[in-house]
């Protein structure tokens, strides 16, 4: 709270407030050790249900399936998934089930790595069109090096062991950049 003395000839200073953009977008978006895998920007007005999860789910399949068909025949990826709603529905644990994709639990490397990346370059800067918030995350995911998304599955997987000698006991795991 800031004070100051008003005298009648001088008018109160004003206070410039920060508006919040209307120009707002959702990015999902799926990496391993090499780089991003597949990413989708969610329509203006699409709700993320467990229908649309499901239709992103079934792309990332695909694309898996296309470009990294070293990892499709083995079989051997993992998906780690957040705690948003449309994550833990019916719909998505079946579909996993049938494509055989282990699932892992909420441990966010999106959060501790991804999205503090995504946000650098866009902390206070107003955008007027949604294509110049999409142009401005890929020129920062183009970025991200592969030995940083190396980096971020290693602080995950001590991050996994620690919760796995925890015998899954909620922790608050120490960040290490």
């Amino acid at each position: 709270m800031s004070s100051h003395w008003n005298t009648a000839p001088f008018p109160q200073p004003k206070k410039e407030r920060q508006v919040k953009s209307n120009v707002k977008t959702m990015l999902i978006a799926f990496f391993g050790t090499d780089g991003l895998v597949h990413h989708e920007y969610i329509p203006r007005g699409q709700t993320v249900n467990k229908e649309f999860y499901r239709t992103v789910l079934q792309c990332l399949h695909d694309t898996v399936r296309r470009h990294h068909p070293g990892k499709w025949c083995s079989g051997n990826w993992i998906l780690h998934l957040g705690n948003d709603p449309a994550h833990k529905t019916v719909t998505t644990n079946e579909f996993l089930a049938k494509h055989n994709i282990l699932l892992l639990p909420d441990l966010a490397p999106c959060n501790f790595f991804l999205f503090p990346q995504l946000k650098k370059t866009r902390k206070g800067h107003q955008f007027d069109y949604v294509e110049e918030i999409k142009a401005n995350v890929m020129r920062q995911m183009r970025t991200i090096t592969k030995s940083d998304y190396q980096r971020c599955f290693h602080q995950w997987q001590e991050c996994w062991n620690k919760h796995t000698q925890a015998q899954r006991h909620y922790f608050k795991g120490d960040k290490t950049n």
